[in-house]
């Protein structure tokens, strides 16, 4: 067993940059077809191109159930099969740092939106795909679940629930050979996260038992690990990646 896809089909969500954009690269490297899903088409139309002709990209609002349902049958469609989704979109650059108290109801329940319903229906969608031969669900988690980062109590509550989603997920998905995982990556520095504030390239290097930040590529191969063979055993389980900053 290796880390090989040829033949398999991936939907990535949040696909057009950061994270998602490290995730799609190593896929096709592997030999997989990867459908580029994000809400800015234009962005991920840009990252496709760049992939060739293993990625397609596709419009996709992860909150929008009617679109989520339409694009994941277009993506079988397009590719034939859907074997591996990793639930990637969330706000989070662009979101307010601030005390609970002071949150918006607006901008909590976009999160909640965004990031908890979207990873659900994205496996609500994918369920019927993959019932009949298997699959693996990634969900991207949060470090930042572990250690309750103040002044982001609706980012950090999306990020926990996701972990709860991806329990449940595993035992009801389990007899049908389906993995449920999910990722915890610590502070990495993607577009967004350099956005939100200045000392990103340092922050919380001191606290790491690797004395380094991390980039995407630090996240890559557990994702590729969860999304394979190896790793058949393997579910329901949270796999925090942030440099051993904290253990559990």
């Amino acid at each position: 067993m290796d880390l090989n896809f040829k033949g398999k089909t991936v939907i990535i969500t949040g696909a057009a940059i950061g994270l998602g954009k490290a995730f799609a690269e190593a896929f096709v490297q592997k030999g997989a077809q990867v459908a580029i899903c994000d809400i800015n088409l234009q962005a991920a139309q840009e990252t496709a191109l760049e992939l060739g002709a293993s990625a397609l990209a596709y419009a996709m609002d992860v909150s929008n159930a009617a679109q989520v349902d339409e694009v994941v049958a277009a993506i079988h469609k397009d590719f034939g099969s859907i074997d591996i989704l990793v639930n990637n979109a969330a706000m989070y650059g662009n979101l307010s740092r601030a005390p609970f108290y002071e949150i918006s109801e607006k901008e909590w329940d976009k999160v909640m939106q965004v990031n908890i319903k979207g990873p659900w229906l994205l496996a609500k969608a994918c369920f019927p795909y993959m019932k009949e031969n298997g699959g693996k669900i990634v969900n991207i988690s949060s470090a930042t679940f572990m250690s309750g980062s103040p002044n982001w109590s609706h980012y950090v509550s999306s990020k926990g629930a996701v972990i709860g989603l991806t329990r449940t997920l595993a035992k009801e998905c389990g007899p049908f050979n389906i993995n449920v995982n999910a990722v915890a990556p610590g502070f990495t520095l993607t577009e967004a996260s350099l956005s939100i504030m200045e000392n990103a390239a340092t922050y919380g290097v001191d606290r790491g038992s690797i004395k380094r930040s991390s980039s995407s590529e630090d996240i890559v191969g557990t994702v590729l690990f969860l999304s394979s063979a190896l790793s058949d055993y393997v579910t329901g389980q949270t796999i925090v990646v942030d440099g051993g900053k904290q253990f559990i």
